[in-house]
């Protein structure tokens, strides 16, 4: 039956299929989906895999339910049957990942026997699910206007919006920072294993279907407090498929970025900063042996060339180009009807070259040659960490109620970031800062000016879980235990090891006495001879991290219409520092999950649903680099005698002054006693959700559903040695001895316990400081949301999704992260450093975004022709004035919210504009080709839109005067490109 022939009460044809007698309801996660339902007692229920014939026969229970629990995504026949034969039968149900169907049979149905009903008089909603979830199909992957990567089709789902740029504009959801999301392939985590930020890619065909949790997953997930992108692959069937296409997307067809001005003159030239590119993408799959043994892989390459064009101040200009290669091989073994091994191997590595030369802004030519970087899957910011994937798992269907699916993997990412300059020598930072020499400065030969990351950088994990489900009587139980080892070597020294900088003799009283507090024995040269001041960077260390998880969850169907969810994860993290140390160790972080589904009119057309649950974060890895273990920062001044004409590094250099170690990092790794708080907490939110979606008719659904997020507890680093001296003094202890690092790992805006070496002789004491000792207001950070929706079906003609999200993100932290200054350093941000720098801290974090509206959909007039389209509108970012505060005790400079001799809350800076961005798409498939060849155009972008997305934050310098760069832009939407593509695919 079609929507358009139904009868005219649907009411009674889900009568006659049982839709009023509620079959339990059984969501089903872990790369997989379930088919349930309701027949007589007894009754056998066939279900076949239309694509790789795979077969289950389950028999109903005495009270006629039956399920299919861990199917692989895609089309299945259900066929009822009684006696051996087929009485009636349902055709192309769609399996989707995460998701349940019902298909119900009745005996007394029996003037329906032998009609094959279609999956579009299915219902609709998923009324065995508690979450709030989007899934994206291949189909929807490939009609729409989508750049060619994950984070373009999670940016689809409603609570999520793109975060800042510094961050390769990765989702973020619900208020999240950028680093707190889980992505996982076929099951297994493919998060990025040092920072949190981003995750592995694979070819853009490989995607079957992509799953994004944006709240109330349950207690299987964890290691997320914003959201979960869930992907399972295409995968080999009976029939042999492939394709190929290739898109380019020319710089002809681009339309040039905007200047970057500052106070009304031209800071940035960047008319002619366009880039081009290409991407070739093919695929191939099938049967190796019929019915068993599966083949599919898939390839992409893509090539581009970008210019940029640097400031006018630094008179510079880079040619980047790049290749990534994307691959995918996945075998499926269908050893029987019982038993399913699978195999994924995924490659994502991605290496770029970058040119620079001097650049002359007055005729805008090219102009001398300085070297050139390389970088293959950079660990810098913005970058995914690419690597190769290798995932093995199994799925056994023990019986009608037993299931069990183990799956193992592991993933290794080298990263490379090399400079080599045109002199061919070792080229250090080299700066010229005396007063006589600004017409004729030495610059020096290095490349970048900055730091490279390390030497050896990669970053590997190792992953197992197991699941076992079993069905008995209303409840569904199951329980599993969910493993990863995380290791990285990681880091950055300064391009050619050191920095120097000249420098005239400082002849300023107040100057020197600085330059004394700091270097007691230094002597400068009484014949007022010039100096050079000598940094040297070098932060590099193996981190660990194990975490470990078991989980136990019921759903249980109380009646026909009522399913309740009971869920509980239990989690433990332990972290280890450069020298394998333990230096955070956290058990038993119990995280209970509560869901309940209203199947309001018993047929699946109105659900009511809630949930509660509370989720947790380990300390991320990159904590080990930055604060646990050993890091080296000498500074130093000389005399010299001479100047190497090429490097710019000085000759003949005599120390003046002993060896300054800048915020203790002397080369040692700090006591692993001492650096976090004993018993730290984890990172974890709870969150609450109720909803609805109502189906209106077999083509429209609409919902709504509210959404409130409280972080808890979370992890930061204070750089503040005060509390300890004031408990010192209080206490009668001697401090001037104490063995104290500068930082400490805690847990803000509560009491903390240290264990503290207080008379340097390793004689440790725990001591205790309240929130109040400790100097710090309360840790905030709020999320409330209400997310609408109206939905068409597709029905052969078009498809649409409209959604509008009114929502509130503010609080003291932005969670891992801080976007306000771009800072990569999860866990370990300046946002904690001391209570001074935390007052104005509360308001609309920076990935408030209140109003945002989403539409998307395509039409498709013949078979020939179809037409999609994509448009985001969302409210601007809040602005920030960072100053020099009153009380500036760490020496951090323009680092609080204080501008202009006052206070400046958080966002009181007003916002940057709305912006809004439409997306088209054209597709033709010429007669002749029978639907194997297909023309397409997408225009990105189509009006052009070029708003700022960022700014720069900082009112004041370090010294307290005015910042001429404050609301210089930092970031704009993409302007305008196209992309023209050619499609073939084929079957055998």
């Amino acid at each position: 039956m079609t929507p358009s022939h139904q009868t005219p009460s649907r009411r009674l044809l889900c009568a006659a299929l049982a839709c009023a007698i509620s079959a339990p309801a059984f969501a089903q996660s872990n790369a997989s989906g379930v088919i349930f339902g309701r027949v007589a007692p007894g009754d056998t229920v066939r279900v076949e895999n239309l694509d790789n014939g795979l077969v289950r026969e389950i028999t109903a229970d005495a009270e006629g339910r039956y399920r299919a629990p861990s199917l692989p995504v895609g089309q299945y026949r259900v066929d009822l049957k009684r006696n051996g034969a087929v009485e009636q039968s349902r055709e192309s149900v769609s399996v989707n990942l995460g998701a349940g169907i019902d298909v119900s049979f009745v005996a007394a149905a029996t003037a329906l026997a032998g009609v094959s009903v279609s999956a579009n008089a299915l219902p609709t909603i998923d009324v065995s699910a508690t979450d709030s979830r989007t899934v994206i199909n291949a189909e929807q992957l490939r009609k729409l206007p989508l750049a060619r990567n994950t984070t373009a089709a999670a940016l689809l789902a409603p609570g999520t919006v793109q975060s800042d740029s510094h961050y390769g504009n990765v989702a973020s959801f619900g208020g999240a920072s950028a680093a707190e999301n889980q992505y996982y392939i076929n099951g297994f985590s493919v998060t990025n294993a040092l920072t949190g930020i981003g995750s592995i890619g694979l070819p853009f065909n490989a995607i079957d279907q992509q799953q994004i949790y944006t709240g109330g997953y349950g207690a299987e997930y964890g290691r997320s407090t914003g959201g979960v992108v869930d992907i399972v692959t295409q995968r080999g069937g009976n029939t042999w498929k492939g394709g190929a296409q290739v898109f380019w997307t020319p710089r002809a067809l681009r339309d040039s970025p905007r200047n970057i001005y500052r106070q009304g003159r031209l800071y940035q030239d960047r008319s002619h900063n366009k880039d081009w590119s290409y991407e070739y993408a093919a695929y191939l799959g099938g049967p190796l042996i019929k019915d068993k043994l599966f083949f599919y892989t898939a390839a992409d390459i893509t090539r581009e060339t970008t210019r940029t064009q640097g400031s006018i101040a630094t008179n510079t200009l880079d040619q980047l180009q790049g290749k990534a290669t994307r691959w995918l091989t996945k075998l499926d073994w269908n050893i029987t009807d019982s038993n399913i091994v699978e195999f994924t191997a995924i490659g994502d590595n991605a290496e770029d070259t970058t040119r620079r030369y001097d650049y002359a802004v007055a005729d805008g030519l090219e102009g001398t040659y300085r070297g050139e970087r390389y970088r293959k899957n950079s660990a810098t910011a913005g970058s995914a960490p690419g690597g190769n994937v290798y995932i093995a798992r199994y799925t056994g269907y023990l019986s009608d109620d037993l299931t069990l699916n183990v799956l193992a993997g592991r993933s290794r990412s080298n990263h490379v970031d090399t400079t080599t300059s045109a002199t061919g020598r070792d080229c250090p930072i080299v700066a010229d800062s005396r007063t006589d020499r600004g017409s004729n400065p030495i610059t020096g030969c290095s490349v970048v000016g900055g730091s490279l990351g390390a030497p050896g950088a990669y970053d590997k994990t190792r992953s197992w879980r197991a699941d076992l489900q079993y069905t008995i009587g209303d409840h569904t139980l199951r329980a599993g235990v969910d493993n990863q080892f995380l290791e990285s070597f990681s880091g950055s020294r300064y391009e050619g090891n050191n920095y120097w900088n000249y420098q005239t003799v400082p002849t300023d009283p107040e100057v020197i006495e600085n330059i004394v507090a700091a270097y007691p024995d230094i002597q400068f040269p009484s014949d007022g001879s010039d100096v050079v001041f000598r940094r040297r960077f070098i932060s590099e260390a193996r981190a660990r991290t194990n975490q470990e998880a078991q989980y136990i969850e019921d759903r249980w169907q109380v009646s026909d219409k009522w399913l309740v969810y009971l869920g509980l994860r239990n989690e433990q993290f332990k972290n280890f520092n450069g020298d394998g140390q333990v230096y955070v160790k956290q058990r038993h972080q119990l995280a209970p999950r509560v869901g309940a589904s209203w199947d309001v009119l018993g047929d699946s057309s109105l659900k009511v649903y809630a949930n509660a649950g509370r989720y947790h974060l380990a300390v991320p890895s990159n904590v080990a680099i930055r604060g646990a273990s050993a890091s080296l920062f000498e500074r130093e001044w000389f005399t010299f005698d001479g100047v190497d004409p090429v490097t710019g590094v000085p000759i003949g250099t005599t120390p003046i002054s002993s060896i300054s170690y800048a915020n203790g990092a002397d080369g040692r790794t700090p006591d692993p006693k001492q650096v976090a708080a004993r018993n730290l907490k984890a990172y974890y939110q709870d969150e609450f959700i109720l909803g609805f979606d109502k189906q209106l008719s077999s083509d429209w659904a609409f919902g709504a559903r509210v959404t409130y997020r409280k972080l808890r507890s979370s992890i930061d680093d204070f750089c503040d040695t005060r509390p300890f001296a004031r408990y010192a003094q209080a206490n009668g202890v001697d401090f001037s001895q104490a063995n104290i690092d500068r930082c400490f790992i805690f847990n803000p805006g509560q009491s903390n316990t240290f264990r503290i070496d207080m008379t340097g002789k390793g004689d440790y004491q725990d001591i205790r400081l309240s929130k109040k000792e400790l100097g710090f207001p309360d840790l905030k950070r709020r999320y409330y949301a209400l997310d609408t929706y109206l939905e068409h079906r597709f029905n052969n003609q078009w498809y649409g999704k409209l959604q509008y999200i009114f929502s509130r993100s503010y609080g003291n932290s932005e969670g891992l992260l801080k976007s306000d200054i771009g800072q990569l350093d999860p866990s370990v941000t300046q946002d904690w450093d001391s209570p001074e720098i935390t007052m104005g801290a509360n308001g609309p974090l920076p990935n408030d975004r209140t109003h945002v509206i989403k539409a998307f959909g395509y039409f498709q007039p013949s078979e020939r022709w179809l037409f999609s389209s994509n448009l985001s509108v969302a409210s601007g970012r809040p602005k920030n004035c960072f100053g020099v505060g009153p009380n500036d005790v760490i020496g951090y400079g323009a680092a609080y919210f204080y501008c202009d001799g006052k206070p400046s809350p958080r966002g009181s800076r007003g916002r940057l504009p709305w912006t809004w961005n439409l997306d088209l798409s054209a597709q033709y498939m010429p007669d002749f080709a029978k639907n194997k060849l297909a023309f397409t155009a997408d225009v990105f972008n189509v009006f052009t839109q070029q708003r700022t997305l960022s700014v720069y934050e900082y009112g004041e310098t370090d010294s307290g005067t005015r910042d001429i760069n404050y609301l210089r832009p930092l970031s704009f939407q993409t302007p305008r490109y196209v992309r023209l593509g050619v499609r073939y695919d084929f079957s055998l």
